[in-house]
């Protein structure tokens, strides 16, 4: 029997898990997150599976090998929030590379018609039987130039749906897909000639705060700009400080780079102690989701069912196609 300590459970995690899950497993389902106060609560199991929000830093990895924990499995792709310099050699670490491509990619283009459509605000007037049509013009995206960074799976999706839109489609990223057809041109013609900037790239030193005071000050006035990816590719300050000078049109924000204290948490009752996430919200040329972009049926199912064949791998052969690995100067 293997057994999971389970943590940042919600609903939909446990309804998945449960849904798929074989005699083999035993799992454990803990709500809160994973830190180093809560790691305890992992002994006597064989692994720990956690989510983008739990901070897998130099105390809790070594309090999980404390506690003979075999292996840490990720239910996502990104692995930004794990020291894995660190648990080079202490503890193997797997993940999720791709659950949904075209929940993310689907769901950036949900936002960006919602905002260019004043979707959102419609819906408020009418269901107060306002059906005014005053400060609801929006454009048309046909003819617009979009920029994407970043064109992996989800980039190359959403290039495929803007394409459908009779959109322009220029785009960046470091290693090009070879024969891919997409246009690629430099970082600073993205900033400079897109109409719309979305991302869609790892959080890595380079990429961090890549949207930036400087960065912002090339783009198009009116830009609109799409985050589904990290939250920490915008500086958020400069992105406020953007939309107050107008500079920036609108943004769709589906992650924030302060995001782990608020995301997945219901504060409709209490005061959100980062003022900089509020006064993005209070923008009406703004709109935050959080971190939902991932949430479909058919990703949870992915999830789930990677998740517990990584473990299985993992366990029987001492390896597993989806590790996380450190390579060593």
């Amino acid at each position: 029997m293997i057994r999971i300590a389970f943590f940042d459970a919600k609903d939909y995690d446990i309804n998945s898990f449960n849904n798929n899950i074989t005699d083999e497993f035993e799992m454990k389902y803990y709500e809160t997150h994973l830190t180093v106060d809560t790691a305890s609560l992992a002994a006597g199991y064989d692994v720990v599976c956690v989510f983008v929000n739990d901070m897998i830093d130099k105390a809790v990895i070594d309090a999980l090998v404390e506690s003979n924990i075999k292996l840490i499995a990720l239910r996502c792709a990104g692995y930004n929030n794990v020291d894995i310099e660190y648990a080079y050699g202490k503890i193997d670490i797997v993940r999720v590379p791709a659950y949904s491509p075209y929940a993310v990619a689907e769901h950036a283009m949900a936002l960006l018609l919602t905002s260019i459509r004043r979707i959102h605000k419609a819906y408020i007037r009418t269901r107060d039987f306002n059906f005014s049509l005053n400060g609801l013009t929006g454009f048309d995206l046909h003819g617009k130039t979009i920029g994407v960074v970043g064109t992996g799976k989800i980039g190359r999706i959403l290039i495929d749906i803007s394409r459908g839109f009779g959109m322009k489609v220029i785009a960046y990223d470091k290693f090009p897909a070879k024969d891919s057809g997409i246009d690629y041109v430099p970082l600073e013609e993205i900033w400079e000639k897109s109409d719309i900037i979305s991302l869609h790239c790892p959080l890595t030193d380079e990429t961090e705060h890549m949207v930036n005071a400087d960065s912002i000050d090339r783009m198009k006035k009116g830009v609109v700009l799409i985050n589904t990816s990290r939250g920490a590719l915008v500086d958020s300050e400069a992105l406020l400080e953007g939309i107050k000078e107008r500079k920036i049109g609108a943004a769709c924000l589906d992650v924030y780079e302060e995001e782990s204290d608020v995301f997945f948490h219901d504060f409709s009752g209490h005061i959100v102690a980062d003022d900089v996430l509020a006064r993005l919200i209070s923008m009406p040329n703004v709109i935050v989701t959080s971190h939902q972009a991932f949430l479909t049926k058919e990703a949870l199912e992915n999830i789930s069912l990677t998740t517990f064949a990584n473990i299985r791998e993992y366990l029987s052969e001492g390896t597993c196609a989806n590790m996380v690995t450190y390579k060593p100067e």
